[in-house]
């Protein structure tokens, strides 16, 4: 197991892993064009990979939008070694769910797998003139072994949020064991939701 390292403001894991606690990088992406961006400036491309180490499903009124939405957050670990999370909402967090439950019954979870996410053009019927919209669509392929090990140990002693997002309103449908893992924060339930239906004997 790789030695960890500490400072007063950020968390190292074999000196590639940076991570400010509750302060991570914020990759978006933008349903309106279609494309992935880091802090809503640095344009990413229209596809986009990476493997999740920790995540949410919950609904809440978020970025001052003025409406319930059900958002989806997801925790990475980037090119750079930077902890960073990805949120998607409405539309896009169902298309999310689906995968979830094709996961499930492959004996799988997020963390097993790198995501692979592209966006779907769509035309809004209801409006005129027609508008149009993106809807990311997720794939996956199972990931390396040692790095899920890796990244769920850095997890566990590196509790992965991001405190900007969290409130006392949201409604959690899943949580990840490794989401703020040792945490009691604002908004969470005392005990975590299951990331996967439980099996019945």
């Amino acid at each position: 197991m790789s030695k960890m390292h500490n400072n007063p403001e950020t968390e190292v894991l074999s000196k590639t892993i940076k991570y400010m606690p509750g302060s991570p990088r914020q990759y978006r992406f933008n349903a309106q064009t279609g494309r992935f961006n880091i802090n809503g400036i640095q344009d990413v491309g229209d596809r986009f990979s990476f493997q999740p180490i920790a995540w949410r499903i919950f609904e809440d009124d978020l970025f001052a939008r003025g409406r319930i939405e059900a958002w989806a957050e997801l925790f990475f670990v980037d090119r750079q070694g930077a902890m960073s999370s990805l949120m998607f909402n409405n539309s896009s967090v169902y298309e999310l769910r689906r995968l979830m439950e094709r996961l499930f019954y492959d004996d799988l979870k997020l963390s097993d797998v790198v995501l692979k996410v592209t966006s779907e053009k769509k035309v809004n019927e209801k409006v005129t003139p027609k508008g149009t919209w993106y809807l990311a669509v997720f794939e996956y392929e199972a990931a390396d072994p040692a790095q899920v090990v890796e990244l769920t140990a850095f997890a566990q002693s590196h509790p992965i949020y991001r405190a900007e997002t969290l409130t006392r309103a949201a409604e959690h449908s899943l949580i990840s064991e490794s989401y703020a893992y040792g945490l009691t924060l604002p908004g969470l339930p005392v005990a975590p939701l299951s990331i996967t239906p439980k099996l019945v004997a």
